[in-house]
């Protein structure tokens, strides 16, 4: 056995060094290759490395360079070359010039390459890095290499600890091993199987002295033996043992059990003032003699101690569930509550929690509280003498609730009865209170971080135990964590509330008058947080109206503020009057931007993303125009009711690909119903969007629904129970502009034209009783013709709407847009645009598939 223990401990030595060599050589060949990695890379990012491979003379420069750093990292070589391979620098200065020996290719395709080889100075690590030009081109190579020999892993360090290790093991093995044989024989004193056998048969005085009752039962029921604490816990006589257990005097119960031969375990068995233990076991088990043996415990004190265990253990389950129920969410009044339904009737019959009004609305409260409102009411009965919930009382000075919230100390007052100093904060609400059987209260400041934030009250009724010092300490610990609990809510609660605020001061408040679409729309923010979704109706040139919704990525203030600076844009970007898709490509340019400011300034690497729906209805052509960036589509509701989900281009989300986006263009019956919305609305952690968009369409399919009807009976279908996601939604149902509302004049390229231009538009301001407008009309057109018979080529289309303004439009086939500029005095022209922009309410150009339109507008009377 010895020699055993010894081989094993050998083979356990052998095995540790053998790894630690393995784990050594391992370890060697991965520092060689972060080394010369790091000094590669580091070199060939350093500054001027650039420059002096493009100098005349790159050797003169980077030469010394390259040995200083050599000698600085320990590397063995630092070679730099040129994109042929041929070495500009090398610790040996004949071997500068010459072809370097390696795998450049994958360097020269802006990689890093790693290889072990053995060389002239024996096996080695080298790396070869890319140098690259600010243009990104790769202009030169940067080896660093280093021998494997000299690199010192922590497994070689540690070789030399291990063998001493190994050497203390052994030795303490071998050494062990002698000493307990020693000690074996030293304690048996040299005796034989036989000797031992006969000495443990003088166990008898052992037996006799242990604290544990001991009985052995014969198979007839006799008892064979009872040690000195059996027959003390059992008030034996001196001759019991011989006679049957019914003839020793025992209790009936007691008798009974040891006569039956069943086995038993921890069976509480009264003998006279005590309370047994006992345990009984049969004795002919695996060929033993038939009997049983039974031992006796006195748990009359155990019991007491029990108790109190049970004791100890209901409070810390109290406390456990206290911890796990208080505080699931993020609302004052709901923590209020859970910590008032978790403590009764298992910690007190009644539970009152008052806050300052304050903590109510998210603020923090003053130093002072001088008022607080009940937030929750916890009680075993219905009609509890207290204040209900919700109502509003004063902190009357010089009392003990005065004082408890001034010095944040929790009180106990056993006897309500007795004591009348508590009657003071509210005398005829005491009265209520102690007449209805209430004997004893612990008062709790709710304080948290140094905040106070209100009391808390736990009350008990007669019937109920008197709260003591130890129920003092558990109500502290109960009111600390619902405190914490309740602060949290305080603070989500005021960040919530700046952040809807914030969100609904970037959301529209009304929306502008124009007369293309009649427009209802419903915004819905979710309970979990702000989103970034927005909508918004945005008049245009011509009549036209455009409709916009969109969503950005995630919640809280920062989708917020992102989502009114793209709100902000896409009303700049109209302005422009640039088409859906164009408008979107500016969009996504100014997302990308968003993100790469934010991850230079914030360090902050997460992508803003959103996704926007653009339309524009004109509602001379009874055309929409539309685009997507990775929104859902547009519903459309055809005046018989059919609902259908036009086919869209699907753009990417803004700020993700850089990709351009298409346009689609649909043409509405007047009376159509275009409903524009966000994912929240038809996509839920519950319901999958296929599911939300067939739960649209049967909401939709319903003809003869204003839009404000619709958007009610919408959300009522599909609006979840607890929204996770913010809801915009727009209906809009198309009107058309009359015809008897519109004129159009084809104009030739001729100067002498404009008269006739010009009698027309009078004579159809007449038809429409705007004789008032004529003049400026008139002088308005005179220009606008007339500078495009001077610039322009193609034909030329004069049209006139009559909307809620006088609206002045000439196309023609140039691109070029005119600009308003102040003619100097001595000038002969350039004065057309100014007056213009003088008589015109708004004028503005918008470019076509064919060229461009010149509009203007006037007010009319």
């Amino acid at each position: 056995m010895f020699a055993l223990q010894v081989l094993v401990v050998l083979l356990l030595v052998a095995a540790a060094v053998v790894a630690l060599v393995v784990q050594s050589n391992r370890d060697s060949v991965e520092e060689a290759k972060n080394r010369s990695v790091a000094v590669a890379q580091t070199f060939a990012n350093s500054p001027g490395i650039v420059a002096a491979l493009q100098s005349p003379d790159p050797t003169a420069i980077l030469q010394p360079k390259a040995q200083s750093v050599r000698i600085q990292t320990g590397v063995d070589f630092v070679v730099v070359l040129n994109t042929d391979g041929i070495r500009y620098t090398h610790p040996l200065p004949d071997r500068i010039g010459k072809k370097f020996v390696g795998n450049i290719e994958p360097a020269l395709g802006g990689g890093v390459v790693v290889e072990q080889i053995t060389g002239t100075i024996g096996p080695l690590v080298q790396a070869i890095v890319p140098v690259r030009a600010p243009t990104g081109q790769v202009v030169g190579l940067v080896s660093a290499g280093i021998t494997i020999d000299r690199v010192v892993s922590a497994s070689d360090r540690q070789l030399p600890i291990v063998l001493g290790a190994a050497a203390g093991a052994l030795l303490l093995a071998t050494g062990g091993t002698a000493l307990v044989s020693r000690r074996l024989r030293r304690q048996t004193h040299g005796l034989d199987p036989g000797e031992m056998t006969r000495m443990y048969e003088h166990h008898d005085a052992v037996l006799h002295a242990v604290r544990e009752g001991v009985l052995i039962f014969s198979g007839s029921g006799r008892l064979l033996l009872a040690n000195d604490e059996a027959r003390r816990l059992l008030g034996l006589p001196a001759d019991a043992e011989g006679r049957p257990v019914g003839e020793i005097g025992l209790d009936p119960a007691m008798a009974a059990l040891f006569a039956s031969g069943r086995m038993v375990t921890d069976d509480v068995v009264p003998a006279g003032e005590r309370l047994i233990a006992v345990n009984v076991r049969p004795t002919d088990r695996d060929g033993g003699p038939p009997g049983s043996v039974a031992t006796l415990r006195d748990s009359t004190e155990l019991l007491g101690l029990a108790g109190r265990a049970d004791v100890a253990r209901r409070r810390l389950r109290l406390l456990y569930d206290a911890g796990v129920t208080v505080g699931t969410t993020l609302d004052v009044t709901r923590t209020a509550e859970e910590l008032a339904r978790v403590l009764v009737p298992r910690f007190a019959d009644f539970v009152s929690v008052d806050l300052a009004e304050q903590v109510l609305d998210g603020d923090e409260p003053p130093a002072g509280i001088s008022r607080m409102r009940r937030a929750a009411l916890g009680a075993v009965t219905q009609d509890a003498p207290f204040k209900p919930v919700g109502a509003l009382f004063d902190v009357v000075p010089d009392t003990p609730l005065a004082a408890s919230l001034s010095g944040g100390l929790a009180v106990l007052e056993p006897d309500l009865v007795g004591a009348d100093h508590w009657r003071t904060q509210d005398p005829e609400g005491a009265a209520r209170i102690v007449e209805y059987g209430v004997r004893s209260l612990i008062r709790v400041p709710l304080r948290a971080r140094g905040v106070l934030l209100g009391v808390v009250r736990f009350w008990r009724l007669e019937q109920t135990e008197t709260f003591e010092g130890d129920d003092l300490s558990l109500a502290e610990e109960l009111v600390a964590h619902a405190a914490v609990c309740i602060d949290n809510a305080r603070r989500y609660t005021r960040e919530h509330a700046m952040a809807v605020t914030l969100q609904h001061s970037l959301l529209p408040r009304s929306l502008p008058p124009q007369n293309a679409l009649e427009v209802a729309h419903r915004y819905l923010p979710a309970q979990a947080g702000v989103g970034g979704d927005w909508f918004d109706v945005i008049p245009l040139a011509g009549t036209r109206v455009a409709l916009v919704v969109g969503d950005v990525v995630g919640h809280g203030l920062h989708a917020a503020a992102t989502m009114g600076r793209l709100r902000t844009a896409i009303h700049n970007f109209s302005a422009l009057e640039l088409p859906p898709d164009e408008l979107l490509g500016h969009l996504d340019e100014l997302v990308n931007r968003i993100d790469q400011d934010e991850a230079a300034n914030l360090g902050d690497s997460a992508v803003t993303g959103a996704t926007c729906l653009y339309a524009v209805y004109d509602p001379v052509s009874r055309r929409c125009t539309l685009a997507r960036a990775g929104h859902p589509p547009p519903a459309v509701v055809h005046p018989d009711g059919t609902v259908e989900f036009p086919t869209l281009p699907a753009g990417p989300p803004l700020g993700l690909a850089g990709m351009p986006f298409e346009t689609a263009e649909l043409e509405l019956a007047e009376g159509s119903l275009l409903v524009l919305y966000t994912d929240g609305l038809v996509e839920d952690r519950n319901r999958d969007i296929d599911v939300g968009l067939d739960l649209l369409r049967a909401a939709l399919a319903h003809p003869g629904r204003t839009p404000e009807e619709t958007c009610t009976k919408v959300l009522e279908a599909m609006l979840p129970s607890h929204p996770t996601d913010d809801i915009a939604l727009l209906v809009a149902r198309t009107r058309v502009l009359a015809e008897d509302h519109v004129a159009e004049w084809e104009v030739p390229s001729d100067p002498a034209a404009v008269s006739g231009v010009r009698a027309a538009v009078s004579g159809q301001l007449a038809d429409w009783g705007l004789e008032e407008a004529a003049f400026v009309t008139e002088l308005i057109l005179s220009e606008l013709i007339t500078n495009a018979i001077r610039y322009a080529t193609g034909p030329i289309r004069v049209r006139l709407l009559r909307d809620r303004t006088l609206i002045c439009e000439v196309s023609d086939t140039s691109s070029t847009s005119p600009h308003l500029r102040y003619a100097a005095t001595m000038d002969e022209g350039g004065r057309g645009l100014f007056l213009v922009a003088q008589f015109a309410e708004r004028w503005g150009t918008r470019y076509t598939g064919s060229g461009k339109v010149i509009w203007t507008e006037q007010p009319l009377a």
